[in-house]
């Protein structure tokens, strides 16, 4: 979150940061007025326990001078000082607990020179890499989910069946192409210097808000029992929606040393979202789904370091791609695409050459994405409480947070599966994934079992 002091100091460059991310459900004004009724609060209860005090080193003083009279007005008059300060200090505790609340609706500032702009429209491409020399594609593509289902390598039915829309079997080949796809991320970021770790799956409310994932977002959590209308506390569990909740909140309320930074933690996880395939957008295939997997990378950095390190995340997230082989391209995120609580963020889209659904390059196809790297600066680690001492001896300070996906799946299958693909149906496997493959070269799919499978696409 934004501190409060500057809030108070800076409101004009609050109101531009709304306006420039489009939050228009947070009443700064109110923001303000509940912050100032505070502070006057704080300054009016140390008044009063200064006054106290004093009434208190008196009675002590009449009572030795023997005038018992004075000696009662004054414990009186301390007693009614009491009530005065506890119902102060009740009434400061409420406005400090709504600040806090109000706090942590208001979103990061983006950084200077961030392009301005309402939604993705407005982004601004960096570059396009791997398109110098594309492979000879099949005329047509065919989209994944045809071939997936033609090869038997995915299963939406049977994916329905069991968990209901947004769900599908990975079966024979295309699981194998998952395990291997994350190992290889895995030794890729290894090689990067990356510390592994194996975060837990549920992850409590108060984890969802040090990342900024609740308040927010709570609509578009998996709750572990109950009811997402229902009110929460900060023992609830939800699926993690991204390792970035608890690999960040692993160093909730620390206080790290200088010598500690940069640390750069990498985490293999299911991610669990409600929000796929809404809002209008395409739901057939795997390219919006509620289940997925994904290798996060998870930076924690002194401040003067985080944008250097924010271009070297990028490299590190888009050296998966370049090994695969895979054409991609960059974009740097507008105001208004860049999410609530990024300073600055960049995509990465890779190119599926199947699809018309959304615009992509001279070839056609669309782009997905697969990595958002961002840089929070300090919004998390003030949420979460982790600060680190630039010296032993010097006060905490908060870090900077940065995360990226190193890189998301199954959208990587999907561009695997569609420009990989071979005139007769089968499907290369990257030269890169042969060795966590047994060196198989091939995708050529499996038998369908079932009487379903009779007539339709069984290869006797």
């Amino acid at each position: 979150m934004l501190s409060r002091q500057f809030v108070r100091e800076h409101p004009d460059v609050v109101r531009d940061a709304m306006a420039k991310k489009g939050v228009d459900d947070v009443d700064l004004d109110h923001v303000l007025a509940v912050d100032e009724e505070w502070r006057e609060l704080k300054a009016e209860g140390d008044q009063l326990r200064h006054e106290r005090n004093e009434v208190s080193d008196r009675i002590g003083e009449l009572k030795q001078a023997g005038d018992e009279a004075a000696a009662q007005d004054a414990i009186e008059r301390s007693q009614n000082l009491k009530d005065e300060l506890e119902a102060v200090e009740d009434r400061a505790a409420a406005l400090e607990a709504e600040l806090e609340d109000l706090l942590l609706e208001i979103p990061m500032v983006p950084y200077d020179g961030a392009p301005v702009g309402e939604d993705e429209s407005d982004n601004v491409e960096v570059r396009r890499e791997g398109f110098e020399t594309l492979r000879d594609l099949p005329d047509p593509v065919v989209p994944h989910y045809d071939l997936g289902e033609d090869l038997d390598i995915l299963d939406f039915e049977r994916g329905a069946k069991v968990a209901g829309g947004g769900f599908y079997f990975l079966k024979g080949d295309a699981a194998r192409l998952e395990h291997a796809l994350i190992q290889f991320m895995r030794d890729v970021h290894r090689e990067q210097g990356y510390h592994e770790v194996f975060p837990p799956i549920p992850v409590n409310s108060a984890a969802m808000r040090g990342t900024g994932q609740f308040p927010k977002f709570v609509e578009d959590a998996y709750r572990v029992g109950g009811s997402n209308q229902e009110p929460y506390d900060d023992d609830d569990l939800w699926l993690l929606p991204t390792a970035e909740v608890p690999v960040t909140n692993m160093y909730a309320d620390d206080i790290l040393l200088a010598d500690d930074l940069p640390i750069k933690h990498q985490a293999y996880t299911p991610n669990f979202r409600r929000e796929a395939g809404e809002h209008g957008t395409e739901t057939r295939g795997i390219v919006r789904v509620h289940q997925f997997n994904k290798v996060e990378l998870v930076n924690f950095v002194a401040p003067e370091d985080s944008y250097e390190r924010l271009d070297g995340l990028l490299a590190e997230a888009e050296a998966v791609l370049e090994r695969l082989e895979l054409p991609y391209r960059v974009l740097e995120m507008c105001t208004g695409d860049m999410g609530f609580t990024q300073a600055k963020k960049y995509d990465i889209e890779v190119w599926a050459p199947a699809d018309d659904m959304a615009e992509g390059p001279a070839e056609g196809g669309r782009w997905l994405e697969v990595s958002s790297v961002s840089n929070f600066e300090d919004f998390q680690a003030r949420r979460a409480g982790i600060r680190y001492r630039p010296e032993r001896h010097e006060s905490a300070e908060y870090v900077h947070t940065l995360n990226g996906s190193g890189v998301a799946l199954p959208r990587v299958v999907v561009a695997i599966m569609e420009y990989y693909q071979n005139d007769d149906g089968t499907i290369t496997v990257p030269e890169a994934l042969r060795p966590y493959l047994d060196g198989q070269e091939r995708i050529e799919g499996h038998e369908p079992v079932g009487e379903s499978a009779v007539g339709a696409g069984r290869r006797d």
